[in-house]
C-alpha cells in the first residue's frame, strides 16, 4: 500500500523518509547505499510508474548487476533502450558522466604505484579495459624506481602499426621523464593470446625503446577476467 502511495511521486523529496537514498546517504554515508540507490541519488527522479530507486533496479539488470559493464555501454544505448523507461538523454549523461569521474579518480590513484609483476598492471587496467568494444593501446609510464608516473592513451581501433607508431609511443615517455614503459591492451574477444600484430608492434617498439635508452618492460593484454604477458611467456 505504501508503494501505491508514491508511485506516482517519483522526486526522492517526495518519497518517504527512509525509501529516499540521499537520505540515507547523509546518514549512513555512501557505502550504505546498493547500486541502484547511487543510481537513483544521481538521476534523482524516476517516472510515473517507477521511483527512481526501481529505475536504478532496471539499470542494474541490464547490466547482470555488473558495474563493470558500464565502461561499455554508451549514452545513447542507455537513452534508447526500451527497457529502461525514464533515462532520458540528460540521465544518460549524468550516469556516464559520474562513471568517468570515477575511471579518473581511479587512474590519479595509480600515480606512485610501483610494479612488481605483471599482475600489478593487470589490477591497474583489468577494471576498466575488459569490456571495452574496441581494442585500446595504453602505455604504463615508470621511474626508475619502477613507480607509476603516468598511464597514456595511445590508440582505440584494431591494432596496427600504423595505429601504434613508435613516435607517439616514446614522445609521451620523454616528455614524462620515463624510465621505462610497459605496453598494455585489450582485447574485446575476451581471449588475451597475443597475434601476429601484436607480436609484431611489441619488437617494433622494444628495438625503438632499446635505441632510445628507454626499455620496454612488458606487454600486458587485457582478456575477459585474464590477462597475458609477454615477459612471462618470453615473448620478449
Amino acid at each position: 500500500m505504501l508503494k501505491e502511495n508514491y508511485l506516482n511521486h517519483t522526486s526522492l523529496k517526495e518519497m518517504p523518509e527512509d525509501d529516499r537514498p540521499q537520505e540515507k546517504m547523509m546518514r549512513f554515508g555512501a557505502k550504505s547505499l546498493s547500486n541502484a540507490e547511487l543510481i537513483a541519488v544521481i538521476i534523482r527522479t524516476g517516472t510515473r510508474e517507477a521511483t527512481s530507486v526501481e529505475v536504478g533496479r532496471k539499470i542494474m539488470q541490464y547490466l547482470d548487476n555488473d558495474l563493470s559493464y558500464f565502461h561499455q555501454v554508451d549514452v545513447l544505448e542507455l537513452q534508447r533502450n526500451k527497457n529502461l523507461a525514464g533515462i532520458g538523454i540528460v540521465k544518460a549523461c549524468q550516469i556516464k558522466a559520474a562513471i568517468e569521474l570515477g575511471l579518473r579518480i581511479k587512474q590519479k590513484d595509480m600515480i606512485d604505484v610501483k610494479i612488481t609483476s605483471p599482475q600489478d598492471i593487470a589490477d591497474l587496467l583489468m577494471e576498466e579495459m575488459q569490456y571495452l568494444k574496441q581494442e585500446c593501446f595504453k602505455i604504463i609510464l615508470l621511474d626508475t624506481k619502477n613507480k607509476v608516473i603516468k598511464v597514456e592513451g595511445i590508440s582505440v581501433g584494431i591494432l596496427n602499426a600504423s595505429l601504434v607508431h613508435p613516435r607517439e609511443v616514446f614522445i609521451k615517455a620523454i616528455r614524462q621523464h620515463s624510465a621505462a614503459i610497459v605496453l598494455a591492451h585489450n582485447h574485446p574477444s575476451g581471449d588475451p593470446e597475443p597475434s601476429a600484430e601484436d607480436k609484431n608492434i611489441t619488437k617494433r617498439l622494444c628495438d625503438a625503446g632499446e635505441l632510445l635508452g628507454i626499455a620496454v618492460l612488458d606487454h600486458i593484454i587485457i582478456g575477459r577476467g585474464t590477462y597475458l604477458s609477454f615477459k612471462q611467456e618470453k615473448l620478449i
